[in-house]
């Protein structure tokens, strides 16, 4: 869905090992600029992870809607896209915004 709404979409395991430390990835991923989209609600709560986040500057949006489809996911991604794009422009990285099941955002 984000694809067909024209976005450029990297997969995560196209570029990383499925296992890799989350330190890593962001690093990378911040180094290229990209944004991350992750439903993976922990990552702002570990250490290492919180201090790659902010070493490298990432950009991270975090879907805390608990068990869903992929599609449902993407759907909430596409609805929130717009606020996404008002952050992203408006504000610089390091950040951790969270979206909730209705594409509500929330930067903390």
């Amino acid at each position: 869905m984000l694809i067909q709404a024209g976005l450029p979409v990297e997969i995560h395991d196209d570029h990383f090992a499925r296992d890799e430390e989350d330190a890593v990835w962001l690093a990378e991923v911040s180094k290229r600029s990209w944004v991350v989209l992750t439903k993976d609600q922990k990552l702002r709560y570990r250490p290492l992870e919180i201090s790659a986040l902010r070493a490298s500057g990432a950009r991270v949006f975090v879907l805390i809607g608990g068990n869903l489809r992929a599609i449902e996911i993407a759907a909430i991604f596409e609805a929130a896209l717009p606020g996404m794009q008002r952050i992203l422009t408006s504000r610089k990285g390091p950040f951790i915004a969270r979206i909730s099941k209705d594409a509500r955002i929330t930067v903390s």
